[in-house]
C-alpha cells in the first residue's frame, strides 16, 4: 500500500495523534506567511493563511483547536498589520464557528467539494473584516479585495497536503 493519490479523500487513511506542539508550530508558521513583506499583485494575490490553517484544525480536529486560538491570531494580525483591532479576531472567531459546524459535511466531500466550503467560509471571513471597516468609515476597496479568498481556495489542496504529511504513518519495509 503506498501514498494516496493527490487531492483523494481516503477514509480508511490513519494518522498519527497531533501534538499540541505541532499544531502552534503551524499557526506560527501561518502567521510568518501572512507577514511576508509583499507589494502590488502578490500582495493582492496572498491568501491569508492564518484563515486557511485555523480552517484546516477546525475541519480536521475541531475538538483539539477552537476559539481562543482563533481569538488570539486574530488580534495578532490585527496588531501586525496595524488595522482596527478586533476586525480579524471577529472573523476568525466567525471563521472557527463555521469550519466546526461544517466539519462533518466537508470531510465527505472530494477536493471540489471541499475547495468550495473553503471559499465560501473565506469569502464571509472576508465580508465580516469589510463590513467593519466599513462601519469604522473605511471606503470600498473594490472587488479585488477578495482576491485572497479565491487564492486561499485554490491553495486549499496544498495546505491540506502539507498539514497532513508529518503526520502520515511511516511504512517499515518489513511491513510492505
Amino acid at each position: 500500500m503506498g501514498v494516496p493519490a493527490f487531492g483523494k479523500a481516503h477514509a480508511e487513511e490513519m494518522l498519527l495523534p497531533v501534538r499540541r506542539e505541532y499544531v502552534v508550530l503551524s499557526f506560527f508558521v501561518a502567521f510568518m506567511l501572512n507577514m511576508l513583506p509583499l507589494t502590488g499583485w502578490a500582495l493582492m494575490l496572498r491568501p491569508d493563511f492564518v484563515a486557511l490553517v485555523l480552517l484546516y484544525w477546525g475541519i480536521e480536529h475541531p475538538r483539539r483547536v477552537g476559539f481562543t486560538p482563533a481569538f488570539l491570531l486574530g488580534l495578532a494580525i490585527d496588531v501586525a498589520d496595524g488595522s482596527l483591532f478586533g476586525q480579524h479576531a471577529l472573523a476568525y472567531c466567525v471563521l472557527m464557528a463555521c469550519a466546526i459546524a461544517l466539519h462533518r459535511r466537508v470531510t465527505l466531500f472530494g477536493l471540489r467539494g471541499q475547495m468550495l466550503h473553503v471559499l465560501g467560509v473565506l469569502l464571509f471571513a472576508q465580508l465580516i473584516v469589510l463590513v467593519v471597516r466599513q462601519a469604522a468609515g473605511d471606503a470600498f476597496p473594490g472587488w479585488w479585495y477578495f482576491l485572497p479568498s479565491i487564492s486561499g481556495c485554490l491553495v486549499w489542496p496544498f495546505v491540506r497536503r502539507l498539514i497532513t504529511v508529518p503526520l502520515r504513518q511511516r511504512v517499515k519495509p518489513e511491513d510492505l
